[in-house]
């Protein structure tokens, strides 16, 4: 087993090592008014059922729509998709149509009001479950009520997020610890 020599690291950038999971799109809608934010501080809270935590600032334009319709669609895309995340997170809905802007199909959501976003490998139509957190923290518990996934290829390439300008792309799949795996532990 190795071991590792360590320095002092700033508190403040601890994220970069603790992102919990792929960069996802938020599509929202409210009254007359649509929107796509980039996404990277969410948690699954729970397996059934699905539950999904996720940090929307109230800066954000996003944060007032979702608030007021109680609903969106969270999609995953695939590295495909990385220079649009990247431009989607760097502009504002309160001044684009970022399904135009980006060139991403809407399609209609079959529980939800918000939309789909066609190109993302898998959307999960989300209704908040529970608001308690939202004014303190800015932290909306979802509940995926519909989801839907591509279905190829089996694992796609994600983008994930590290902080400060960084991405990563996720790596090789592995099965080598499958037989130490207690799916009652996890």
């Amino acid at each position: 087993m190795r071991r590792y020599t360590k320095k002092d690291f700033p508190v403040a950038n601890v994220r970069r090592l603790l992102e919990p999971g792929p960069i996802v799109l938020v599509s929202s809608a409210h009254g007359d008014e649509r929107n796509i934010m980039t996404m990277g501080w969410h948690m699954m809270m729970e397996f059934t059922p699905a539950l999904v935590g996720c940090i929307i600032s109230s800066a954000n334009h996003s944060f007032e729509l979702i608030r007021g319709s109680r609903q969106c669609v969270i999609n995953v895309p695939a590295v495909d998709l990385a220079a649009t995340v990247v431009g989607i997170g760097n502009t504002s809905g309160r001044d684009i149509d970022k399904f135009g802007e980006f060139g991403l199909t809407p399609k209609p959501g079959t529980h939800v009001r918000a939309p789909l976003i066609e190109e993302c490998y898998a959307n999960f139509e989300c209704e908040l479950a529970d608001a308690g957190w939202v004014n303190k923290y800015n932290l909306f518990v979802f509940e995926v009520v519909k989801a839907h996934v591509a279905t190829a290829p089996k694992t796609p390439k994600t983008i994930h997020y590290r902080g400060d300008g960084e991405f990563m792309i996720s790596g090789a799949e592995t099965r080598k610890f499958r037989r130490l795996f207690r799916p009652g532990m996890l």
